[in-house]
């Protein structure tokens, strides 16, 4: 038995086997596909519906103020490099003019490269 298997996405335990087309985690009891293991990442969609990846350019498709001043960020500024994060704003990036922010990916249309 040369293939090693991965270890149990819910307590990490090395200790997993193969029954039938289930891979099962004897410490937890967790049983999975291993088809299913690479389609566990959670897609980042745009406002209409495209799926982002770190690196992406974006475009802003509504005014936005900034919390905590009087800036506002406009319709159409581009955003270059984007990262994507988890938690509420997953959408890390540096605004050009502005510096470093978090934006949600509703807010965003992604741009042909």
């Amino acid at each position: 038995m040369t293939e090693t298997l991965p270890p149990c996405p819910e307590c990490n335990s090395a200790y997993t086997y193969q029954m039938d087309a289930l891979l099962i985690c004897p410490e937890c009891g967790h049983e999975w596909s291993p088809d299913a293991a690479s389609e566990d990442a959670a897609e980042v969609r745009d406002s209409v519906g495209n799926v982002l990846k770190d690196g992406d350019t974006v475009t802003v498709i509504k005014d936005l103020k900034l919390k905590g001043s009087s800036t506002v960020l406009k319709v159409g500024t581009k955003v270059r490099g984007i990262r994507l994060v988890d938690g509420d704003h997953d959408i890390d990036c540096k605004v050009p003019g502005i510096g470093q922010m978090g934006l949600k990916s509703q807010f965003v249309k992604k741009v042909a490269d």
